[in-house]
């Protein structure tokens, strides 16, 4: 299929026919299962699968604008390539009424939460145990881990171009506090906690007052946020204007037994509700 989908994106035909949708079919069901994701994690770094991207590329050139309806009083419009994705009582995902969408293509795991309304883009991933909360934004081809909480108002930004880029990647068991914005291929490793409203880019530095030292970026171009690490939204002094300042993220700590304290109860919480 990989190489299958690689010669269909680098040599676009005239029309597209049976044969191809049919290819198109099976790569978005391997998406739909996780048998094949965005952007995965081998021997020890996150590599970017560029076919995979390319797949989902061939389903907007070779869709047509198409009627869906949602219910009798909502229909969308849409390529027919990339409908609503369509969730089963098998699947054992909780999608907690209230207008919630999800596109196909995105893998959602056994045991996730969705509280209404949330958004998840195609070729999204989101691993076991994880809540997307209200107003959450999953973006296309971003990589969730396993229990992570993405609060209310969290923003996790997509990308499908150009095809060699990052998406944003959440590792296991982090927090991402209510109206946090992640974008650019920005890395949160695992237990990371993100305080409400701290956003986070490829071009905004970011400061770990626990070291005394700014980040450096990494070979994807963006940050890669340490593990354990506890981060606030803060402010720094411009360079050639010191009487102003400009939004900087600052990590205040690295989890300790009060952070744990803090986690633990949102969790608790969480499963009054589960």
């Amino acid at each position: 299929m990989k190489q299958q989908i690689i010669d269909l994106y680098q040599n676009k035909p005239q029309n597209y026919g049976r044969t191809e949708r049919q290819l198109f079919d099976g790569f978005m069901n391997d998406l739909n299962t996780g048998t094949i994701r965005s952007c995965e994690y081998v021997d020890g770094a996150w590599v970017v699968n560029d076919w995979v991207k390319m797949g989902i590329l061939i389903g907007f050139r070779m869709g047509l604008l198409t009627e869906l309806p949602w219910s009798s009083q909502k229909t969308f419009f849409d390529k027919d390539t990339l409908p609503e994705k369509q969730f089963r009582l098998s699947d054992q995902v909780r999608i907690v009424p209230g207008g919630t969408s999800a596109r196909n293509g995105c893998y959602v795991a056994p045991g996730v939460a969705i509280m209404p309304p949330a958004f998840i883009n195609v070729g999204a991933y989101i691993d076991g145990g994880s809540l997307v909360d209200s107003h959450a934004l999953v973006g296309s081809c971003a990589q969730i881990g396993k229990n992570v909480h993405l609060s209310a108002g969290a923003m996790i930004g997509g990308v499908l171009e150009p095809i060699n880029s990052r998406p944003v990647i959440v590792e296991d068991d982090s927090f991402v506090g209510g109206n946090c914005g992640v974008y650019e291929g920005v890395i949160i490793k695992s237990r990371a906690v993100l305080a409400s409203g701290t956003i986070l880019t490829g071009s905004t530095p970011v400061y770990d007052a626990v070291h005394s030292r700014y980040l450096e970026r990494d070979a994807g171009g963006s940050f890669t946020i340490p593990e354990d690490a506890v981060l606030v939204p803060g402010s720094r002094a411009m360079t050639k204007h010191p009487g102003f300042q400009i939004y900087c993220p600052i990590i205040i700590k690295y989890r300790d037994a009060k952070t744990e304290i803090s986690v633990q109860l949102e969790r608790d919480l969480r499963a009054e509700i589960d």
